[in-house]
């Protein structure tokens, strides 16, 4: 067993009752909202409900070490948010056709608008890899993993992207 209660093979498990998600939603839950708010997600809550109601029709699958499975949840947490980009872009293309009102403005951002503003400087790669490895505390090969890409790629992602936070984080 893990120090969070849930067992470190899932599959061996019974049955994956709701206490197990509920506990695992307490502790992955925060995590991921920052990540997903960190890489630009315009609806974070609806993003995470989508990653958490994935994670639980396939939790009882799942084999692997407690690691694996913080790295298993932001990979869905990853594929989701692309889902949610492709469905922007789409909703975009067709509003652009249609004529009607302008879009209801962005609610207000809960992160530090400094922090914000300099993550949106960067490529939305950089923005990815920057996110995975600090917000979701995910180790290069798991950033690797979820992007696709080697991991000398996501080194280099890396090392760009905390350059150019830190150039536009740097008092003037």
């Amino acid at each position: 067993m893990t120090a969070a209660g849930l067992p470190l093979t899932l599959s061996a498990a019974p049955a994956v009752g709701p206490t197990d998600l509920a506990t695992l939603f307490a502790e992955l839950g925060p995590a991921v909202s920052g990540y997903l708010g960190a890489c630009g997600c315009g609806a974070v809550e609806d993003v995470l409900g989508e990653v958490f109601v994935r994670v639980a029709k396939a939790l009882p699958r799942f084999e692997g070490s407690s690691a694996g499975l913080r790295s298993w949840v932001f990979t869905i947490a990853y594929r989701c948010m692309v889902d949610q980009h492709r469905w922007v872009r789409r909703q975009q293309r067709l509003l652009r056709r249609l004529p009607g009102p302008a879009a209801a403005p962005a609610p207000a951002e809960p992160l530090d608008p400094e922090l914000v503003r300099a993550l949106s400087s960067l490529t939305p790669e950089q923005r990815q890899v920057i996110t995975l490895r600090f917000v979701a505390d995910l180790s290069l090969q798991e950033v690797a993993d979820i992007t696709g890409k080697p991991v000398g790629s996501v080194k280099s992602l890396q090392r760009r992207g905390l350059d150019a936070l830190k150039a536009a984080l740097a008092p003037q």
